[in-house]
């Protein structure tokens, strides 16, 4: 594989993070108050300018991460979380995103959450109070609840692989530096057959949306 390049995306672009399967669940499947009795899994993440993001995938399958075709690199903002009430949450993650001013994001150099976690990451710079500010405006509310871990933001590039796999990871991407534009965040749901579906790709810097028309995303 050829060495690192160093990726300086300018214009803004759409994340690259979108369904995997098809067979999505009707978000509307609800009660009338828009409660659903076993709950829901949700989760909230920035996408990537898809020419870093397919790279990164690249790279995290090249160490023998099994997960690096499904999941797109990403940072994720709200790990997944179960909520009661799809309308309060969806109203909640719009409402921060119309008042989040876009920002840019530079991933740069490795980390390792070793030995708690057997995980390899890219760091974020630029950008770093950003995501945390987000993390702790949308994990209140009908998110709200306690984590085992502080939040820290990061772009998973190898995890649960062989320890030299591990460090593979850390050394070879040590010099990688990327930057680009994020203007919107992802709404997920994590359907029953275990694939992260989107649900409402949200614009920052925009008036939450009237309700009445659901926002979900065709997976098709």
């Amino acid at each position: 594989m050829s060495s690192v390049s160093k990726v300086t995306a300018n214009e803004p672009k759409r994340a690259t993070t979108r369904a995997v399967s098809s067979a999505a669940p009707d978000v509307q499947d609800t009660q009338d108050n828009g409660h659903r009795s076993e709950g829901i899994s949700i989760g909230v993440i920035l996408g990537f300018p898809p020419e870093i993001a397919e790279e990164l995938q690249r790279w995290r399958a090249s160490f023998g991460d099994p997960m690096a075709g499904v999941i797109p690199a990403h940072i994720t903002l709200v790990t997944t979380t179960m909520t009661q009430d799809w309308e309060a949450t969806r109203s909640h993650v719009r409402e921060i995103a119309g008042r989040q001013e876009p920002f840019n994001v530079t991933i740069a150099g490795t980390g390792s959450f070793r030995p708690v976690s057997p995980v390899v990451f890219l760091n974020v710079e630029d950008g770093f109070g950003d995501c945390v500010s987000l993390h702790r405006q949308l994990q209140s509310g009908p998110l709200e609840r306690e984590l085992p871990f502080d939040y820290h933001p990061h772009v998973t590039v190898a995890h649960d692989v062989a320890p030299e796999s591990l460090d593979e990871a850390e050394a070879v991407l040590k010099d990688y530096r990327a930057t680009f534009p994020v203007a919107s965040m992802g709404l997920y749901e994590h359907d029953d057959n275990g694939i992260w579906q989107l649900r409402e790709e949200l614009d920052f810097g925009t008036k939450p949306h009237d309700g009445g028309q659901d926002g979900a995303a065709d997976a098709s």
